[in-house]
């Protein structure tokens, strides 16, 4: 790449400075904006999308701006703390809102933007915000053009630019050029690119001879150099700065340009773009710079910082979003390893699985889970002691309490550890609403209890309802299955497993099997759990979460080896209680001892069906209850560590 040489020793690869907003994209394709019905929330803004681009693809990258002290700013804030970016320096501003925009795909070549950014938080970042050593600690400060559109604005992103030319560190300018932005179209007109202004253009051409590399389309360009002929721009631009100049060609690709500029650009190094079907071009820009900055900042040469560069950029104009778009270095390498050009990514299976589980996803440690999404067994419980069916629901908010207390002890007592919970809507709305937003493992049921074949709670269009679901909810699914069932039996439960095994990957749930075979089943080989999770993979189907009973240390091993070679990706087993003796419990665990991918355990009438009967028979009060329900709870854990010790 040039003769680019880095500073070493530095915290940070790059700090990108500029918009950081809240991106409502509208999930009607090819609706009008104003038919849509509903958006879905995403990371937004230049600055903030290649920051987390760069760091999904293994940069340490920082962001550095504003956002509202509001519901949106701390979205935004967890959003790029969550793929490891380094948000220390955002400040948070009591006085103005988050940015927002309203994005639509109506078809291939339309696509309307709003901005709602009118004193918005990014736009009021000040010079006195910026760090010295926070900008000396980076190897490469980034900054979008809209942050010099405002007197304010360029003043902070001078002191920025000061700061990394006083400490070494590489200046890169995303021309980013966006004529709403600097009041040159209407305020609903977010879509149009190019709008020629030489004040504009004056004021790009002042800072140019400050960066080190310099990205832009062909429109874009064209507004840096002041003229309607690219090459006539390039070779102003030039004239200005000394700059590494990185031309984005759309889908013909990208070239670049390190000295002179050619009598034409064909005459230079073309690097071709990726070949797919387009659906959403907004953000692909990011995408392209988050993938050539990867490249760039471990001074890759220009034809592998161009691959990936294009490569992200055709990846993410083929999904709906941009910033939850961008590829992991897992996609990367299976994009580049095909034998075939995947020109439809949303159509290749391999593709959108690694999309969904080669992420940054929260680390779990050893779970802890207290399963009370029972529904019939506390029905018969209230019956029999001539209660309401409501106090079902005042039940299951109490043992959140008692999960609230375990949790608090384990982290007095210093226990590394997660805890969790499994309800159901029918009783456990309330406990769900309340547990969630806590870090804690949720999960719910989807079946309807002891159906066999199995069905779904709210019919076959099971994915009309998980759309309502919190995303940290987990959907779990307990299926009576055994891998020799009759035939006919067999494929219907399989059809209906790997119909929500689709829809969860829709909706971007993960996805518990809890698999339990038959008691009653003629067929009971010791290795039927092992064929049947065999056998479900063999279908195409991957949950995150397996949810078994207790196994031998054998079949233990043998899980291990399956999962890690049809899985790596699996989040873990869980061992479920079948209200099992508190003794047969610890048992099963100690066999579990040795396996990697057994978590910890999912418990639930154990722990609760005796509590629960003395507070439906009024015997102890609410307080008793919490405080049995903790107990046992506390004792399996207990048993848990010691088969672990």
């Amino acid at each position: 790449m040039g003769q680019t040489r880095f500073a070493t020793g530095r915290q940070l690869d790059l700090i990108c400075l500029g918009r950081l907003g809240v991106d409502l994209y509208a999930q009607q394709v090819g609706a009008r904006l104003e038919d849509v019905s509903s958006f879905a929330k995403y990371l937004g803004g230049s600055s903030a999308n290649i920051a987390f681009g760069t760091a999904r693809l293994g940069l340490r990258s920082a962001m550095l701006s504003r956002v509202g002290d509001d519901h949106m700013g701390r979205f935004l804030l967890e959003s790029l703390a969550r793929e490891g970016c380094d948000v220390s320096a955002v400040k948070r501003d009591p006085e103005r809102l988050t940015a927002m925009v309203l994005l639509g795909l109506k078809d291939r070549e339309t696509f309307p933007l709003v901005f709602y950014r009118e004193n918005c938080a990014d736009m009021a970042l000040r010079a006195e915000d910026i760090d010295e050593q926070h900008i000396a600690s980076s190897k490469a400060l980034l900054i979008t053009g809209t942050h010099f559109s405002t007197d304010q604005v360029f003043k902070a992103s001078s002191q920025a630019l000061d700061y990394a030319e006083k400490h070494n560190v590489k200046r890169v300018l995303d021309i980013d050029y966006r004529p709403v932005l600097w009041g040159l179209a209407g305020k609903a007109d977010g879509e149009t690119r190019f709008v020629a202004d030489q004040k504009v253009s004056q004021h790009v051409q002042r800072i140019l001879p400050r960066f080190d590399l310099i990205v832009g389309t062909e429109e874009e360009f064209l507004i840096a150099g002041g003229s309607t002929d690219l090459l006539g721009a390039l070779r102003t631009v030039r004239e200005l700065t000394a700059a590494t100049l990185v031309v984005k060609l759309g889908p013909q690709g990208c070239t670049v340009i390190h000295g002179a500029i050619p009598a034409r650009l064909e005459d230079g190094a073309i690097y071709p773009g990726v070949r797919v079907e387009v659906l959403n071009v907004l953000g692909a820009g990011d995408a392209f710079m988050s993938g050539f900055l990867s490249g760039w900042l471990t001074e890759a040469s220009d034809e592998r910082c161009c691959q990936l560069a294009n490569a992200c950029g055709g990846l993410v104009v083929s999904r709906h979003a941009c910033a939850p778009a961008m590829p992991t270095p897992a996609e990367l390498d299976y994009l580049f390893n095909s034998p075939e050009p995947i020109t439809r990514p949303d159509q290749d299976v391999i593709l959108q699985r690694l999309h969904q589980v080669s992420v940054p996803r929260k680390q779990w440690k050893q779970l802890f889970i207290f399963a009370f999404d029972h529904r019939g067994q506390l029905v018969e419980l209230a019956q029999q002691a001539g209660r309401d069916l409501n106090s079902i629901s005042q039940l299951k908010q109490l043992f959140v309490q008692a999960v609230e207390r375990v949790e608090a002890d384990l982290h007095q007592r210093g226990i590394e550890a997660d805890v969790g919970l499994l309800a159901d809507q029918r009783f456990g709305q309330d406990s769900l609403n309340t547990a969630t937003g806590r870090g804690w493992w949720l999960a719910r049921p989807v079946e309807v209890q002891g159906s066999r074949p199995l069905a779904f709670e709210h019919g076959r269009s099971i994915g009309s309802n998980l759309i309502n679901w919190p995303q940290e909810q987990i959907v779990k699914c307990l299926v009576q299955y055994h891998p020799d069932d009759e035939p006919m039996l067999r494929l219907e439960q399989e059809a209906q497993i790997k119909a929500l095994y689709d829809a969860s990957k829709v909706s971007g749930h993960e996805l518990l099997l809890e698999i339990i075979p038959p008691k009653d089943h003629p067929s009971a080989h010791p290795d039927v759990m092992l064929r049947a999770l065999k056998r479900l993979y063999n279908l195409g189907i991957y949950p995150a979460w397996w949810k078994i009973e207790a196994q031998s240390t054998e079949v233990w091993q043998q899980l291990d080896e399956l999962i890690q070679q049809r899985d790596p990706y699996c989040r873990g087993v869980v061992l479920l209680g079948l209200n099992a003796p508190v003794e047969e419990l610890a048992a099963g665990f100690a066999q579990a001892r040795n396996s990697r991918v057994c978590k910890g355990f999912a418990v639930g009438r154990t722990i609760f069906r005796e509590p629960s009967r003395a507070w439906m028979a009024g015997e102890i009060d609410d307080a008793t209850l919490v405080s049995q329900v903790q107990s046992t709870f506390s004792g399996l854990i207990e048993s848990w560590r010691e088969s672990r010790a």
